[in-house]
C-alpha cells in the first residue's frame, strides 16, 4: 500500500515537499482530460481515451469512482508539511504534460520550477509549487500566480521576470511590483484534474469541477468561490483531491484538503466547510501548516471533542466518524453513502473507543440503559458476515424509562396511596353503617 504520503510530486519545491492550489476560472473540462504518453518533446498528445478512434477506453469502474482501491485507506496524515503555496496560471489541463516542470515547449512552468528548485534553501517558508488553469482575458490570465495563504496574485509573468520574482517575493518575502500584486477575496477551491500524470485524477476530477460548477449557483455562492482543475498535488490513490483555501472566524486563511471526495459529497463540502466553516472529517486529509503527525492529532482532538472515535471498514472501505451528534438515527445500516433501518436479531460485536481508550463489548444485539439518562450515546456495531463486513449504526432511542426520574417515582407512589387510603376509609365507613 505504500506510504501515506505521494512523495514523487514533480512541483514541489521546497525545504521540505508541500502541497496545494490556487482559484481560477472554469471552463469546459469534459474534454480536458486522460491523455496518455507524452511526446519526446514533453507535450502532450491529447488523444481520445473514452472510447474514441484508436483510444483505450476508460469508465469509473477502473478509475473514477467505483473503483475498487476507493476508500480503502485512512486519510487524515497524508498530506506533507508545507506552508506557502504557489500557484501558476498556465493553459488547461488537456495539455499539461505530465512533467510539465521538464516540458521542452512549456519554458515558463519548467524555468519557474527549475528557479524555485535551485532557491529553496534560502526561502525561509516551505513552499509548494503546482500549475492552475489559466486563461487570456480572465481573472486568472495566463501567467498570473497566486500565492496562499498571503492572499496575492501577481500579473503575467514572463520567463524573463522568472528569477526577479523567486528572489523578491519567495527569498525575500517583498513584492514584485511589476506584477502589480492584488488581494484575492472569498475562498478559492482547487480540483486535482492532471489526467495525463494519473488517469484516476483525469477521470474524477473534472466531474468533480463540473458538480462544484452546479452547486455554486443553488448555494449562493457566485462571485465568493472559485473553482479550478489543477495539476498533480500528490496522493493519486485518494482522488478525487480537493484543496480549498479560505478564511476562518480569526481571517486567518487555512488550506484543507480532502481525499476521495465524490460528486455528491460537493454539496457537503460547500455548505459545512465553505458555508460553516467545519471540517468534513470523513473525508480529511491535512491542512496547510500541519506536519503529518500534528495533523493525524489535531484530528484526534476534533473527535474527542465530538465524542467517541470509530474506524470502521466497510466492504473494504475504510471510514472514521465521532459517535455523537445532533442528529436523532434510529438503528441503521451504513453502507457506503446509503442508509437503512435495520430491525433483524443479527448477532453483533460492538466495537467502540471512546476519547477515554474505555471499550464495551455486547453481544447479541444488547444494549444496557441507564435509568434516568436522556440522551443515548450512539454506538456503532459491526456485522460480520461471510461476504464481509458492514456496519450497524444503533442509536438510543428515548423511552418513557429513560426519562422517568425519581420525583416522578415519588409522585406516582403517593398519588396511588393517597387511593388506597380513600378505598380503605370508604371500606370501613360501609362497614359501620
Amino acid at each position: 500500500m505504500g506510504s501515506g504520503r505521494d512523495r514523487d510530486d514533480p512541483l514541489s519545491f521546497t525545504s521540505n515537499p508541500s502541497t496545494a492550489s490556487s482559484p481560477v476560472t472554469v471552463s469546459d473540462y469534459l474534454d480536458t482530460f486522460l491523455g496518455e504518453p507524452t511526446s519526446r518533446s514533453g507535450s502532450f498528445q491529447s488523444e481520445s481515451l473514452l472510447g474514441g478512434s484508436g483510444g483505450e477506453s476508460i469508465n469509473d469502474a477502473d478509475f473514477g469512482f467505483a473503483r475498487p482501491d476507493f476508500r480503502s485507506e485512512q486519510l487524515a496524515g497524508t498530506v506533507q508539511f508545507y506552508e506557502r503555496h504557489v500557484f501558476l496560471c498556465y493553459k488547461k489541463p488537456s495539455v499539461w504534460p505530465a512533467r510539465i516542470e521538464a516540458a521542452e515547449f512549456d519554458r515558463l512552468p519548467r524555468l519557474l520550477s527549475a528557479a524555485v528548485s535551485a532557491r529553496k534553501s534560502s526561502m525561509k517558508k516551505e513552499t509548494r509549487l503546482t500549475i492552475c488553469e489559466g486563461h487570456d482575458g480572465t481573472e486568472t490570465s495566463n501567467g498570473d500566480v497566486l500565492i496562499f495563504p498571503d492572499m496575492i496574485r501577481y500579473r503575467r509573468l514572463t520567463h524573463f521576470d522568472v528569477d526577479t520574482f523567486v528572489e523578491e517575493v519567495l527569498v525575500k518575502d517583498g513584492e514584485w511590483l511589476p506584477g502589480n500584486p492584488e488581494l484575492l477575496k472569498g475562498s478559492y477551491v482547487f480540483v486535482c484534474s492532471h489526467g495525463s500524470r494519473d488517469r484516476r485524477c483525469g477521470v474524477c476530477g473534472p466531474s468533480l469541477v463540473s458538480r462544484f460548477r452546479e452547486e455554486l449557483e443553488f448555494h449562493g455562492l457566485q462571485g465568493n468561490v472559485s473553482i479550478s482543475p489543477c495539476s498533480h498535488i500528490g496522493g493519486h490513490k485518494y482522488a478525487g483531491n480537493v484543496i480549498i483555501y479560505r478564511s476562518n472566524i480569526n481571517r486567518e486563511v487555512t488550506g484543507h484538503w480532502y481525499g476521495y471526495v465524490t460528486p455528491e459529497d460537493v454539496p457537503i463540502l460547500l455548505e459545512q466547510h465553505i458555508n460553516k466553516g467545519e471540517i468534513v472529517d470523513r473525508l480529511w486529509r491535512g491542512e496547510m501548516g500541519l506536519s503529518e503527525e500534528d495533523q493525524k492529532k489535531t484530528q484526534e482532538g476534533r473527535f474527542q471533542l465530538n465524542g467517541a472515535v470509530h474506524t470502521i471498514k466497510i466492504n473494504g472501505k475504510v471510514s472514521q466518524e465521532s459517535s455523537v451528534d445532533s442528529a436523532d438515527v434510529s438503528c441503521c445500516q451504513q453502507n457506503g453513502s446509503s442508509s437503512s433501518c435495520c430491525q433483524d436479531d443479527t448477532t453483533l460485536m460492538l466495537s467502540l473507543k471512546t476519547s477515554e481508550d474505555n471499550q464495551l463489548e455486547s453481544e447479541n444485539n444488547t444494549e444496557k440503559l441507564t435509568p434516568g439518562r436522556k440522551i443515548a450515546e450512539k454506538t456503532f456495531f459491526r456485522i460480520n458476515s461471510d461476504k464481509g463486513s458492514s456496519t450497524r449504526k444503533v442509536c438510543g432511542i428515548p423511552t418513557w424509562l429513560e426519562s422517568w426520574e425519581r420525583e416522578d417515582t415519588y409522585a406516582a407512589l403517593a398519588v396511588v396511596c393517597a387511593a388506597a387510603s380513600v378505598v380503605v376509609a370508604y371500606t370501613c365507613y360501609k362497614q359501620l353503617q
